[in-house]
C-alpha cells in the first residue's frame, strides 16, 4: 500500500498514539521524517526516536511519545504543506504558532529547521508543519 502523504501519515500517527496514551509509535523510515523528529526531540516535543530494521530489512522509527502530568505535550500537530497545496514563506514572513510559544517546521535550501533558525538565519523555505 502506498502512502500518499508519508508526512501526514508520521503527524496522524502522532496524534492517534497520544490520543490512546501510548507510549511508542512505529513509523516507516525516511531521513526528512528523521529529521523532523530531530528538531521534535530538541524543542522537546518527544522523548526520543530510534531507528530498528525488523526482518525484512525494512527500516522502522520507533518514536517515543512525551506527556506531562497524563496529559500529552504536543496539543497540536498539524501539517500546514500538503502535496496538493504547497505553502512557502519568506524569511521575514515566517509564520509565529501561539505568539512564539508554538513551533513551525521549515524545510529550506540548507536542511529542515525550526521556524526560530530560519528567522535567525534569515532563510525562508516551505512551511512543513506547525506544532503547539
Amino acid at each position: 500500500m502506498t502512502i500518499i502523504d508519508p508526512i501526514g501519515d508520521m503527524f496522524t500517527r502522532i496524534r492517534n498514539g497520544q490520543m490512546r496514551n501510548l507510549s511508542s509509535v512505529v513509523v516507516p523510515a525516511s531521513k526528512f521524517r528523521s529529521k523532523i523528529l530531530d528538531i521534535l526531540k530538541s524543542e522537546g516535543y518527544i522523548i526520543n526516536y530510534v531507528i530498528e530494521s525488523d526482518d525484512k530489512n525494512k527500516k522502522n522509527i520507533i518514536v517515543n511519545l512525551k506527556y506531562y502530568e497524563g496529559a500529552p505535550v504536543i496539543k497540536e500537530i498539524k501539517r500546514v504543506s500538503k502535496p496538493g497545496r504547497r505553502v512557502y514563506s519568506r524569511a521575514n514572513s515566517i509564520p509565529r504558532i501561539q505568539n512564539g510559544l508554538g513551533l513551525a517546521i521549515i524545510s529550506t535550501p540548507q536542511g529542515v529547521m525550526s521556524d526560530v533558525e530560519a528567522r535567525k538565519n534569515n532563510i525562508g523555505g516551505e512551511v512543513i508543519c506547525r506544532v503547539f
